[in-house]
């Protein structure tokens, strides 16, 4: 419940955000919030996270999310899956679901992302990004804890 909850906590935080930016600021606009650390810049991202690939046609970037979705979905229900055991892991997951949900929202709606959180040294990136971002990873540390080390006897079972 908390991956789910989490999720949909991001996703619509992300989309208020959004909301909020393309009634203040018009495309290219830009507003100060820390001199020298953080602006709000209305941008359209017609690429992936961080304006990576622009120029990439709709169905490939929906191929590409339909494909993480399909991932999460075959490991979250294969046999002995189940999906993350820790709150970290769950978390870790509504992270990344909430995220890639915010963003493709916007995919479909408008055929680009608006971004907005401009840190001056980063190209412009938005909350779903982050939150995309952070759990990943969240999700690397959480899988590196659960790995039993060389002494466990958990190990010697998997080989």
């Amino acid at each position: 419940m908390l991956t789910v909850l989490l999720a949909l906590l991001i996703a619509g935080a992300d989309q208020i955000g959004k909301a909020l930016i393309v009634r203040a600021l018009p495309v290219g606009g830009s507003v100060t919030v820390i001199p020298g650390v953080l602006s709000l810049t209305h941008v359209q991202n017609t690429g992936i996270a961080f304006g990576l690939l622009r120029g990439l046609p709709l169905p490939v970037l929906l191929l590409a999310a339909l494909t993480v979705v399909f991932l999460l979905i075959y490991n979250w229900t294969r046999p002995g899956g189940g999906g993350p055991r820790d709150l970290a892991g769950r978390a870790a997951l509504g992270c990344l679901l909430g995220g890639a949900a915010g963003n493709l929202v916007d995919r479909v709606r408008l055929g680009y992302v608006i971004d907005y959180l401009d840190l001056h040294v980063w190209p412009v990136f938005n909350l779903a990004d982050a939150a995309v971002v952070f759990g990943g990873v969240l999700l690397l540390v959480a899988a590196v804890r659960q790995r039993p080390s060389r002494g466990d006897p958990r190990r010697a079972a998997r080989r």
